[in-house]
């Protein structure tokens, strides 16, 4: 939560950086509020799964030794808060959720990390209803309560919702923000950044800021408003009695939104503010001491978790959610194919393979049978194991008669289930008709977003401070001025048949170093093994370009990558641009 510096209806404009100022830790008196007795409105929890605060707590751990790897903290701008947006994307990625980070490239403190937006691929997309947390920390610790314990919370509500995988009358879509603690500068620039539609499509917003604080109160935003009804009907089914959340009014990512006339609500625990002798009466804890001792503190560990206020914000969300979004109407039987590569090269004679993955998108898991269609006479394509069950994989090679002609051919494989699905695979035959040249990078150039690129993709944008050779967006890798490591790769596929494969890149070199010491070292990378090194000591004005000879590598898939490694001290920025491997 941003700390507040002027009175409440201050715009985000107005907002300056909030001082972390350093407090005590919580009084010995301060526990958890006591368990609740639920009430004949208990039922009203019957319509969610229930979260596993365990599983919350996990993500927590995580995000608290992310920070001790970082100094001790997840602001926007270092690499623990980059670190923490890797961590929360390889999750959802991997639970089928459409991920992107959004580079904030106005408003935002110079170097702030980006954005994190998830969105579950189901539902009716003209009605979103929106999740948000901040995933940054001030500077004087590693923020588990603020802004972790929302952050984990909206991420394991995110991984349920896929691991059931209910009938959606809605589309969910989820935010993790960059540099709320300077300003609300992230949830901002995306509402700025929407268009009038899809602001309109937004039903509601619900933020989450410090939601398990130590000596914790039960607050809601907006609490008599229609958005916060299902949050304070959980609340209410606990007999948990919640207040309005005024501590909380325009210093967090709901006023962003609030800002364009988007509904919001949302759930708080309490920060710097005292607890009163009524609320301790009704929730437990200690009158007259913080909400949260460890504020913008460096004690705001994972020692300073409010279990019980974490679980019951857990499942209040998830009720909220399922309220508002899912159908009562089961879901049916579905699934989604994709092959990965989805081109390859292989000489007549030969063969190769492609892994074919299948998820499911709805309902259960079911069979599915896997064929190829539109192979040339001679190429034959077979499947191990045929059939999989949805949300397994299969090994599919490709094999090519001696007798094939060179040339590129459109294959289209098919998954036959309840319903049947289709992914492309492009085959280039090489051999005695010659080599078709062709250049393999993706986004070389790093302006259409971060896809295919991995790794520290937060690298990847326009930023101020470093220009692109061409275009506007590069990659911009180390210059922190402090211990860090930044990579950015991608899996290519070099055609046989061709006898040359030339990597060209553009690099700009600049340094806070002196000498001729290697301090700071830039490194392109081929499956894991360096075969190029430049350093500190090659700094220059504007960009030169690079040149390295990857022939040797021809017919082959290959893991491509640049990584810059940055001592304690001294700032070396290597940016790269203009990436191109072409073949001949």
């Amino acid at each position: 939560m941003l700390r507040r510096i002027s009175p409440a209806g201050l715009s985000v404009a107005g907002l300056t950086l909030a001082v972390a100022l350093g407090l005590a830790a919580p009084p010995a008196s301060a526990r958890p509020a006591p368990e609740v007795t639920r009430t004949a409105a208990a039922p009203l929890a019957q319509a969610a799964p229930d979260i596993d605060v365990t599983k919350v707590q996990a993500h927590l751990s995580e995000l608290n030794a992310i920070a001790t790897r970082n100094g001790g903290n997840r602001r926007s701008t270092t690499q623990g808060y980059r670190d923490s947006v890797a961590y929360v994307k390889g999750k959802l990625q991997a639970a089928g959720y459409t991920v992107t980070e959004q580079a904030c490239t106005s408003g935002c403190t110079s170097g702030a990390g980006p954005n994190l937006i998830a969105e579950w691929p189901q539902g009716d997309s003209s009605k979103v209803y929106m999740f948000g947390s901040h995933l940054d920390s001030v500077s004087a610790g590693p923020g588990i309560n603020d802004n972790g314990s929302g952050s984990a919370t909206l991420l394991e509500v995110a991984l349920k919702l896929a691991e059931t995988r209910p009938s959606m009358a809605a589309r969910v879509r989820f935010g993790w923000w960059t540099d709320e603690e300077q300003g609300l500068n992230g949830s901002d620039f995306y509402v700025r950044s929407l268009t009038s539609a899809q602001r309109s499509a937004i039903k509601a917003y619900y933020n989450f800021d410090m939601v398990a604080s130590p000596n914790g109160g039960y607050f809601i935003n907006h609490i008599t408003s229609a958005a916060a009804a299902p949050m304070k009907a959980y609340w209410d089914s606990l007999n948990l009695q919640p207040e309005e959340n005024t501590e909380g009014a325009g210093r967090s990512d709901d006023y962003s939104f609030e800002n364009y006339g988007i509904p919001t609500s949302g759930y708080a625990m309490g920060a710097s503010a005292r607890k009163t002798s009524a609320q301790a009466a009704k929730w437990g804890g200690t009158a007259n001491a913080a909400y949260d001792g460890c504020y913008h503190s460096s004690c705001d560990t994972t020692g300073n978790i409010n279990a019980t206020g974490l679980n019951r914000s857990a499942d209040g969300v998830a009720y909220t959610l399922w309220s508002q979004a899912v159908s009562a109407t089961a879901p049916a039987d579905d699934f989604s194919l994709s092959a990965s590569p989805a081109t390859g090269s292989a000489a007549p004679g030969t063969s190769l393979t492609t892994t074919v993955s299948t998820a499911t998108t709805s309902g259960s898991a079911q069979p599915v049978g896997l064929s190829a269609a539109g192979a040339p006479a001679g190429v034959t394509v077979s499947f191990s194991p045929a059939p999989v069950t949805s949300g397994g994989s299969a090994t599919a090679t490709v094999a090519v008669g001696s007798s094939v002609a060179p040339g590129t051919y459109n294959l289209t494989l098919t998954g036959t289930g309840t319903t049947t699905h289709t992914a492309p695979y492009t085959l280039t035959v090489t051999g005695a008709g010659g080599c078709t040249a062709s250049q393999v990078v993706s986004n070389g150039g790093f302006e259409s977003g971060t896809s295919p690129w991995t790794g520290n993709t937060g690298a990847i944008g326009a930023f101020s401070g470093q220009s692109a050779h061409s275009g506007t967006r590069f990659a911009w890798l180390a210059g922190y001025g402090s211990a860090a490591t930044d990579t950015v790769g991608q899996s290519v596929t070099i055609p046989a048949g061709c006898t040359r494969a030339t990597l060209k890149y553009w690099l700009h070199i600049d340094t806070a170093e002196s000498g001729s010491t290697a301090y700071d070292t830039f490194q392109v990378k081929v499956d894991g093994t360096a075969k190029q090194t430049f350093s500190n000591a090659g700094a220059a004005s504007g960009y030169t370009e690079r040149t390295l000879d990857l022939s040797q590598y021809t017919g082959r898939q290959i893991t491509l990558t640049f990584t810059a490694t940055e001592d304690a001290s001294l700032q070396t920025s290597f940016v790269v641009d203009d990436v191109t491997l072409t073949t001949g």
